[in-house]
């Protein structure tokens, strides 16, 4: 069961293959940005609304990983997830661009209402068992993204550690662990649903 959401760390280029399709380069250690806990809403099937008329809105699917006690460096990471689900990093594209362009933060591409919703936690199953399925975005009913943990470039071990060390991880901290390729746009009236294996785990309509 999802405790109460306190701090929301996210993972950015943790995929080669989607660092490269934006053209980015791919990161030294690890590069993490924050959405506000506000972000996060239940992916229920609701319609979401959001900020549609900012130019091109993207998504970005991703696992996400739930701490039930304190964590320091060092520690067992599995000892101290509580839970994982699967969660949608909305990005506002052409806001990113010139922000980026600018050197300023990206809180008002990623951090805006809504534009962090997951679907309901699951128990966590041991590092080994969720590599045993791929997480996919489907689109309308087509795959539009598949991504599976053994293709990070830093692992959930040492993302943990690195944002433990520079920030604090606590029970309550969520992590989206970072978004594979086929990172595309969404427009009013899409229906986007996240899969493990062939098993759906939450839907959202583009509002």
């Amino acid at each position: 069961m999802m405790k109460e959401i306190r701090n929301v760390y996210c993972v950015g280029r943790n995929y080669k293959l989607h660092a490269e399709e934006l053209g980015n380069a791919v990161p030294e250690q690890p590069m993490i940005f924050m959405k506000p806990s506000h972000a996060v809403v239940p992916m229920n099937g609701d319609a979401l609304n959001l900020p549609l008329n900012r130019g091109e809105l993207h998504y970005e699917a991703e696992l996400v990983l739930q701490l039930g006690s304190h964590y320091e460096p060092g520690m067992s990471l599995a000892e101290s997830i509580s839970g994982f689900a699967f969660g949608i990093d909305f990005t506002l594209r052409d806001v990113q661009s010139v922000i980026k362009q600018k050197g300023h933060p990206w809180t008002a591409a990623k951090g805006f209402k809504n534009s962090a919703p997951i679907t309901p936690f699951l128990p966590f199953p041991g590092m080994e068992a969720l590599l045993q399925h791929d997480f996919t975005l489907l689109k309308n009913g087509q795959v539009v993204q598949r991504g599976n943990l053994s293709n990070l470039i830093f692992s959930l071990q040492v993302v943990a550690d690195y944002i433990a060390e520079h920030y604090g991880l606590g029970a309550g901290d969520i992590i989206f662990t970072g978004t594979p390729e086929g990172v595309g746009p969404t427009v009013r009236g899409d229906i986007l649903e996240l899969q493990w294996g062939n098993e759906s785990q939450g839907s959202c309509k583009i509002g």
